[in-house]
């Protein structure tokens, strides 16, 4: 008899296996023959360590961080018709609540739903968000345009139980719409640069115009009083004061002038 009871117990022991499903990870025990009534998997979430039977039962692990995917470029059409090239980053998570749903759906891991299942809700929604706008519309308006395909895609994805958490893509507008660009802001450019060179040559000719009034209005100002000195001085000089230095200057001899009764003294004595 016990014989028989540790064979039983051996038996089940190596029809017994366990796991250890840690913080970082999402753990699902489920049944692989049996499923519920309302036919769905028949799983449970599991963490820590998880015991199972080998034959009948299964676990699978999710990572819970996020992961980021770098998806492969590709074209989308504007309302006016031109092809535009998308290149997207996701970065998103798996939602704990309905890891057992997209265990249930997928079976997959999640670079291969990322690849198959999201690559096809990115293309839908920027080809979507794309068709209402015209090339020029976009150009002027990527930020919103963005979001509106991020907002999209939480909404589709999280249905899913994927949570987005970062959303960006690169946008490369047709060759021939981006040398239009460019041929536009280099004009821009040129016109702002010949406006500042404008702009500088009326400030050198105010500059000049205003150095040249101040030269003159100080020339005015040192002949003014210069004038203003010589009528002073020329005010002061009184006839005596004149006489005297005359006289003092005078050597003695009169001078002379001729007329037809012999020369006179130039000298009025009175």
């Amino acid at each position: 008899m016990k014989k028989i009871f540790f064979l039983l117990a051996l038996a089940t022991v190596a029809m017994t296996s366990c796991t250890l499903v840690d913080s970082g990870e999402i753990g699902i025990k489920f049944k692989k023959f049996s499923l519920t009534e309302q036919g769905e998997l028949d799983a449970l979430p599991i963490t820590g360590m998880v015991f199972y039977n080998i034959f009948s039962e299964s676990v699978y692990t999710y990572p819970a961080y996020i992961q980021r995917v770098d998806f492969s470029p590709f074209t989308v059409n504007t309302k006016d018709a031109a092809v535009f090239t998308m290149d997207p980053v996701l970065a998103f998570s798996v939602d704990r609540d309905k890891a057992i749903h997209i265990f249930s759906k997928y079976r997959r891991p999640l670079k291969d739903i990322a690849n198959g299942y999201m690559a096809t809700c990115i293309y839908d929604a920027y080809r979507i968000i794309a068709n209402k706008y015209t090339s020029d519309e976009l150009m002027a308006n990527r930020g919103q345009f963005e979001n509106e395909v991020k907002e999209m895609l939480k909404q589709t994805l999280g249905n899913e139980g994927f949570l987005v958490s970062e959303f960006t893509s690169k946008i490369e507008p047709p060759r021939s719409l981006q040398e239009a660009i460019d041929a536009k802001n280099k004009a821009i450019q040129e016109s702002l640069r010949a406006e500042n060179e404008v702009k500088k040559a009326e400030a050198d000719a105010k500059i000049a115009v205003a150095k040249a009034q101040g030269d003159a209005k100080a020339m005015k100002i040192k002949a003014d009083a210069e004038a203003y000195y010589n009528r002073t001085i020329s005010a002061s000089l009184s006839p005596m004061i004149v006489q005297e230095d005359w006289i003092e200057k005078w050597d003695g001899k009169l001078p002379q002038v001729q007329s037809g009764q012999g020369t006179m003294p130039v000298i009025n004595f009175k």
